[in-house]
């Protein structure tokens, strides 16, 4: 029976001073016969280098990249092979979930970045969303991604000059050249977000950076959208310079005017809000409510800093070299 399985390498990458990874317990446990499936833990400070060795190094058909904190469910290798009996499936992946048991806080960052006012389509990477089908790079994540090695070596592995989002600009280069990105939304990982608010802050500015970074590196009409929030940041501050400026009576109402858009945003965000209330409760939406415009504010101002930042090399971003761990089953 195991022979008609294909090999699973299992990719972790790690800090080089991290102990063992909570990730590797969890890929131990998976239901897979042992003598198909191989672990590597990729030890660096350059993730998407760290990813790029480990996946020279493997062995297996498909490789299952988890970050060091994603909990796999014990069946989530037999789950996702089944979607490669399709030959032009390239990628699989399902989203990262908050744990039930995380602290509160925890708990109100998950409900905005599950949030489609905050994430669009995105959202679908912080919350099972819908059914099974064909998807686009905005719906998937690599802390939770299923791949074909043959197809990620073919495409030259990740843009080790981008972090993050080196895997957003691998998967619409596959996408391109005719192979089939899966959401499976109930191949789930267990992922705590952000544990304290600067920490969060943090994050939504490097995702703005990395979008805007990746789009420099590979412009597509999917980006689009992204480009909301920065163009959101720039009417935000032409409003104080509508405020400083004198108006003449007979134009009052174009001031009025240019405040709409500020009103509409303003009834988008209580609604998002409500929306939330059966799934997080009155008082974590409502802590929300502020972190849904934050994440606006901070997107748009990495984005537009991703936009003029220099793209490193991978040998000037970090000094310290990939050790490859190999944990054989």
């Amino acid at each position: 029976m195991s022979d008609s399985l294909p090999s699973v390498t299992v990719i972790i990458a790690a800090r080089p001073d991290m102990a063992e990874p909570k990730a590797l317990s969890a890929a131990r446990a998976m239901a897979y016969p042992a003598e198909k499936l191989e672990i590597i833990i990729a030890r660096g400070k350059q993730p998407s280098v760290q990813r790029n060795a480990a996946l020279r190094a493997a062995r297996g058909e498909l490789i299952y990249f988890l970050d060091d904190d994603s909990v796999a469910q014990p069946d989530n290798l037999r789950r996702a092979i089944v979607h490669f009996r399709d030959p032009k499936v390239a990628i699989v992946g399902g989203p990262n979930v908050c744990p039930p048991d995380a602290p509160a806080l925890e708990q109100v960052f998950a409900l905005v970045l599950g949030s489609w006012l905050a994430f669009g389509p995105s959202r679908a990477r912080y919350t099972p969303v819908g059914r099974l089908r064909e998807t686009g790079e905005k719906e998937l994540i690599l802390c939770n991604q299923f791949a074909r090695r043959e197809t990620m070596l073919k495409h030259g592995g990740f843009n080790e000059a981008l972090y993050p989002n080196e895997e957003n600009a691998l998967m619409d280069d596959i996408q391109k050249a005719g192979g089939k990105l899966l959401y499976d939304p109930e191949l789930i990982v267990h992922r705590r977000p952000r544990r304290t608010l600067k920490a969060f802050a943090k994050m939504l500015m490097t995702y703005g950076r990395g979008r805007a970074e990746q789009f420099r590196v590979n412009p597509t009409f999917g980006s689009a959208l992204n480009f909301v929030p920065p163009l959101f940041l720039v009417y935000l501050l032409s409003l104080a310079v509508v405020w400083a400026v004198p108006c003449p009576a007979e134009f009052s109402w174009l001031r009025g005017a240019y405040h709409l858009p500020l009103g509409i945003y303003g009834l988008a965000v209580v609604v998002q809000t409500v929306w939330l209330v059966p799934n997080g409760g009155i008082l974590r939406s409502l802590g929300a409510m502020p972190l849904i415009v934050m994440s606006h504010l901070l997107y748009g101002f990495g984005f537009w800093r991703g936009l003029f930042t220099k793209l490193k090399p991978p040998d000037q971003r970090s000094d310290t070299p990939v050790a490859l761990e190999m944990v054989r089953e």
